[in-house]
């Protein structure tokens, strides 16, 4: 994938890295942005609680193998037996799972050029994520595609959100704990790379803190939906700090050569 420095995008970037990581001080909440520092996702896929309900998990019949490992790649297939699910999403699961056995490439928001939504944004890999932070707001950038998430810090959620891709998040600071409360997500996006469904019903917290001696990045996310599944479920995604130079400008959808049919969306005529 290429990739160049924005003229504009990247001096206003460090500006507002700088300027927040001031106002916070030495003390207070977790500092994820100082320093050029970003974070890469240690996990393919969301991880499971060690007890209770969680995720979406591979089919034990049809194994999920990511490229760099051994043997030869898969797309995955969903476990569509998990007795969280609703009959309406486990049965549009199967159909999906039937298609992708059947030769069609697998959906992941990623690899389409397209928002992934909450949580599925926890789900993006490689490229690292970094955050912006201010009093009033922070932005979770992860440098594929530039997708970005605002959380509005100290409100309250609109009384009828809009549905959007990542619907409305309001955060706040818990000691050392970022937590993060999203509702009014539409239905285009999937969970997870599993590509298990939701209705705008869904609501999700995640609770971001340091461990590691911040080294790593750890977040606890809630995920319930009524319509959807029967229980709320929890999960996991960990993210190892790296430094990086500041963030720069990735090309997706106008970079991809297709090769392949991900369905990444095509304009239908030029916007220039």
């Amino acid at each position: 994938m290429s990739r160049f420095k924005p003229a504009a995008v990247v001096p206003a970037v460090i500006a507002l890295l700088a300027g927040a990581a001031a106002a916070q001080g030495a003390s207070g909440p977790p500092d994820l942005q100082s320093n050029n520092t970003a974070w890469i996702a240690m996990n393919n896929d969301l991880a499971g609680p060690a007890t209770g309900l969680g995720p979406t998990k591979p089919d034990p019949a049809h194994p999920y193998v990511a490229n760099g490992r051994p043997g030869q790649p898969t797309f995955r297939i969903a476990d569509t037996n998990n007795p969280n699910l609703k009959p309406w999403a486990a049965e549009r699961m199967k159909k999906d799972n039937a298609e992708v056995l059947a030769g069609k490439i697998a959906f992941t928001a990623r690899s389409s050029c397209m928002p992934a939504g909450v949580p599925g944004f926890s789900s993006y890999i490689v490229e690292p994520v970094f955050f912006v932070q201010s009093p009033k707001e922070i932005l979770m950038i992860y440098a594929g595609n530039q997708e970005t998430r605002h959380v509005y810090m100290n409100v309250p959620h609109a009384p009828n959100p809009k549905p959007s891709w990542y619907g409305e998040s309001v955060g706040h600071y818990e000691g050392d704990t970022l937590i993060v409360d999203t509702i009014g997500t539409n239905a285009k996006t999937y969970v997870d790379n599993y590509r298990t469904p939701h209705t705008e019903k869904l609501h999700v917290v995640e609770r971001y803190r340091l461990v590691d001696s911040g080294k790593v990045l750890e977040a606890d996310i809630s995920v319930e939906d009524p319509d959807t599944f029967n229980q709320p479920w929890t999960a996991i995604q960990r993210y190892r700090k790296v430094q990086q130079d500041p963030l720069y400008e990735a090309v997706c959808a106008e970079n991809n050569a297709g090769f392949f049919d991900y369905g990444i969306p095509k304009a239908d005529k030029p916007d220039f």
